[in-house]
């Protein structure tokens, strides 16, 4: 059992990639491996979506970049965890651009798969960015997993994060939580909700 950790923030080692640290090792605990991915940090991703509907036939994006990379990932993954810095009160734009492509390029790889989203900020601006991130998983046909509290920390350094004892907490019991969801779901493949076939209802004249 894996689930994919995304590091959306452009600091390999800042507070987003340390909460994600915490929600691996409870994983960890609970027998679960995690895959990281660092995405924020270079030029992992070389843009934002440009609507082409290549992907629509590809089932991955006309770029290959690290899109790409995490479509093949998931698709080996039983869940995914996204995490995000807070910039005016939104996620990070590296991140977003993003997940526009890779949601968009093969939105099956997420069905019925356990899904998360973490946040880091100074001070504010955690719920907007959080409830921004959640989007991509609840229209994905994802099990959102949550824990007691929004899944947030707080500081301006790892060092700070370290301090925000019920942060870190929140983390590990996500972590617990989507360890135990990923196991029933093993046991209860054939219990899955069947897929429907989309509809699109377009309203013209």
């Amino acid at each position: 059992m894996k689930v994919l950790m995304i590091n959306g923030s452009p600091h390999e080692n800042g507070c987003t990639k340390r909460a994600l640290k915490e929600v691996a090792a409870s994983l960890k605990e609970e027998g679960v491996e995690s895959i990281f991915m660092d995405i924020g940090v270079g030029e992992s991703v070389a843009h934002g979506c440009f609507a082409c509907g290549g992907c629509a036939s590809l089932h991955q994006c006309v770029t290959d970049d690290s899109v790409n990379e995490a479509i093949r990932l998931m698709k080996e993954c039983d869940g995914i965890v996204i995490g995000s810095p807070v910039y005016f009160a939104s996620a990070n734009g590296t991140l977003v651009s993003f997940l526009d492509r890779l949601f968009c390029a093969d939105r099956g790889i997420f069905e019925h798969k356990a899904g998360a989203c973490v946040v880091s900020a100074r001070r504010g601006g955690n719920t907007a960015t959080f409830d921004e991130l959640n989007k991509y998983l609840l229209i994905s046909n994802m099990f959102v997993v949550g824990s007691n509290y929004w899944n947030q920390v707080h500081g301006n350094s790892p060092a700070d994060v370290e301090k925000d004892l019920e942060g870190l907490q929140t983390m590990r019991v996500l972590g617990k939580n989507m360890a135990y969801l990923i196991k029933v779901m093993a046991q209860s493949k054939t219990a899955k909700p069947a897929i429907e076939k989309k509809i699109k209802t377009n309203f013209t004249r």
